[in-house]
């Protein structure tokens, strides 16, 4: 279980601890900057923390050019960028950029992106000729920025952990969707994954739901490689089904797995992922799917015209939050998670 609100873990006063944290770090107090990508959420962490936000202003030129100008001193201080890759994707990886330069520049003690949702995760590498790794790419521009540390939730490949030569930590919505479920109580149900490819996180999932475990699998048609043939590994007949992802960009996945396990005999299908990405057509065929509850968090703002009536957001304020604060006290994070 997550903590709703902070605490010490420790006989010393929260003052006293976060002192000597600050003591042992060099660095001075918290400074928290919301990014155009999640301001909302930013808003959220810091009330978790009861830190204000720090006042900056960003501004676009006519040519498109961004501009940042800081409205109180980061000298010494521990910055926290809070900023998602939602859209518009690019404007907010640049902006990413530029305000990190600038935080340099006004000599930061230390600087730490919290990115909830990094871009370019699905492209951690190079599987077929002549096309780029850009996750590798957006961490190297990440790093020679001047970041000192990063932090994020739910990365599409693991692997891109490695990609960054600076500290980082890299969390996961699993405990706060997990959490939600078990307060559903559903016995006879199944958890899902979409491929075969999540099927490890989606091992952990049924692990603790203390439920059964099912696979969609798609397959190349021989003879036609346009095609793919789409079979269910596992039993989900009468059953209530849970399917989990990472994220969901445009839904055509998760429109396959919904409609062979209703093929199946499912009773309700509820879908549970961590990032809302919903581009093209997600938002239309989530809309149009027998879906009874669709189970998000809030890494990504979603606006008005994406928001379905079965739409659950739970957010990672708190997660996010308490990371931030023991990041600073030098306190360990894998203690959340009895690591």
């Amino acid at each position: 279980m997550l903590p709703t609100r902070h605490g010490t873990g420790s006989d010393l006063a929260d003052g006293e601890l976060r002192e000597f944290g600050m003591k042992l770090s060099g660095i001075g107090d918290i400074k928290l900057f919301a990014g155009s990508g999640c301001p909302d959420l930013a808003q959220k962490i810091a009330d978790y923390l009861g830190v204000p936000l720090s006042p900056w202003e960003i501004q676009v030129f006519p040519n498109e050019n961004l501009w940042i100008k800081l409205n109180v001193s980061v000298r010494g201080q521990d910055v926290y960028l809070i900023q998602s890759h939602s859209t518009p994707v690019h404007t907010n990886i640049i902006e990413t950029l530029i305000a990190i330069d600038c935080f340099n520049r006004d000599s930061a003690g230390r600087i730490t992106l919290v990115a909830p949702y990094l871009a370019y995760s699905q492209s951690d590498k190079k599987d077929q000729p002549r096309v780029p790794i850009s996750a590798r790419l957006l961490a190297d521009m990440i790093e020679v920025a001047g970041t000192d540390r990063w932090m994020t939730i739910d990365l599409h490949a693991g692997q891109i952990q490695g990609f960054y030569s600076i500290p980082g930590d890299s969390l996961t919505a699993f405990h706060i969707l997990i959490d939600y479920f078990k307060q559903k109580n559903l016995k006879n149900a199944v958890v899902v994954t979409p491929d075969l490819g999540f099927a490890k996180r989606g091992r952990n999932y049924a692990a603790e739901l203390h439920l059964p475990l099912a696979f969609v699998e798609k397959r190349r048609v021989e003879n036609d490689n346009s095609r793919e043939a789409v079979t269910l590994i596992g039993s989900v007949d009468g059953k209530d089904v849970i399917i989990v992802d990472d994220l969901v960009d445009t839904a055509g996945s998760i429109k396959e797995a919904v409609d062979i396990v209703k093929a199946n005999g499912a009773r309700d299908v509820y879908l549970s992922f961590a990032h809302a990405v919903l581009s093209g057509e997600a938002v239309d065929r989530l809309r149009n799917l027998p879906l009874k509850e669709i189970v998000c968090t809030d890494t990504i703002p979603l606006p008005e015209e994406k928001m379905l009536p079965n739409i659950k957001i739970l957010s990672v304020a708190g997660l996010l939050g308490e990371v931030i604060l023991r990041t600073h006290e030098g306190r360990s994070v894998g203690e959340l998670f009895n690591e």
